[in-house]
């Protein structure tokens, strides 16, 4: 897609799982690839197996907990200092909660997480976004937010303890932050819809990889029900990959995907007076994290 000489991929995640899965092929077919992991030995695991799939590419393993909003500004700067422009942004890291945890920033873990920490890293790695959509035919730019179709099980965010400080249920925190990612989605498409960047969020299916045994005992009991119907990372990855890479997703944007088709978006989902209130109250909760 890119006509420039180094096509550039951010992948957070990368450690393990659907994003292991995508910095492989994305390697795997010359991209220069800037993995996120947090846990150290699962990162050095996944770097070598990067580059064992890596062509050409270039392959790096950065570190950082997205849950931590110091931790995420100083991995912008990271990856600012590394390359100049990003022709693909894949925010792909996240998890559901076994217990109520509050960072030492005072945010709730599964909402920072999943949603705060990809919020401030999007916007702190714009400039070498729009720097590859400059150079780039319209579409050729992409952000990829992975959500899940857990978000259709929310019954809305409460701006009044939007991360559930004061009233945490484990599987409604996990739900609702999903509706934050298909929000977020739908909010940053239209702000970046002049540059020509498409943003798209996709629902990669119930994929049997350490998702559920970090969860609480409801969440591993659905996934033990339900074994039969896990898929591999590699098959949650296929749609990520084609979201990345493929022509078609990059003549549309602020959408949904499932197999790669429009998958189903709740009407919450869908509520872009909510979609901004969230870019709002997001803005504020990260003011605070370091340039």
């Amino acid at each position: 897609m890119s006509t420039q000489a180094e096509r550039v991929a951010v992948v957070t995640g990368a450690s393990s799982g659907i994003g292991l899965e995508t910095a492989k092929a994305l390697a795997a077919a010359g991209w220069r690839v800037i993995g996120v992991g947090r846990d150290p030995e699962r990162s050095a695991a996944a770097l070598a197996a990067i580059r064992a799939a890596a062509r050409g590419g270039t392959v790096e393993m950065l570190r950082a907990d997205l849950a931590l909003m110091s931790d995420t500004a100083r991995l912008a700067k990271d990856i600012a200092a590394r390359t100049d422009h990003i022709d693909v942004l894949l925010n792909n890291a996240g998890g559901t909660p076994r217990e109520r945890v509050v960072t030492s920033e005072g945010n709730e873990a599964t909402f920072a997480g999943n949603h705060l920490g990809h919020f401030l890293l999007t916007n702190r790695l714009m400039p070498q976004l729009r720097a590859a959509a400059a150079k780039q035919p319209r579409g050729a730019v992409r952000i990829i937010n992975t959500a899940s179709s857990a978000h259709e099980y929310s019954s809305g965010l409460d701006w009044g303890d939007l991360q559930m400080l004061n009233d945490f249920v484990t599987n409604k925190a996990y739900c609702n932050a999903k509706l934050a990612n298909v929000l977020f989605t739908r909010a940053l498409a239209k702000r970046v819809a002049a540059q020509g960047i498409v943003v798209h969020a996709v629902h990669p299916g119930m994929v049997g990889t350490r998702f559920a045994s970090r969860g609480d005992d409801f969440i591993q009991q659905y996934f033990a029900q339900n074994a039969d119907k896990l898929i591999s990372a590699q098959e949650g990855a296929d749609t990520v990959i084609w979201l990345a890479t493929a022509r078609e997703p990059g003549d549309t944007t602020g959408g949904y995907f499932f197999q790669r088709a429009p998958g189903t978006v709740s009407p919450l989902g869908q509520d872009d007076a909510a979609a901004e209130r969230l870019w709002i109250e997001s803005e504020a909760l990260v003011a605070g994290a370091k340039r």
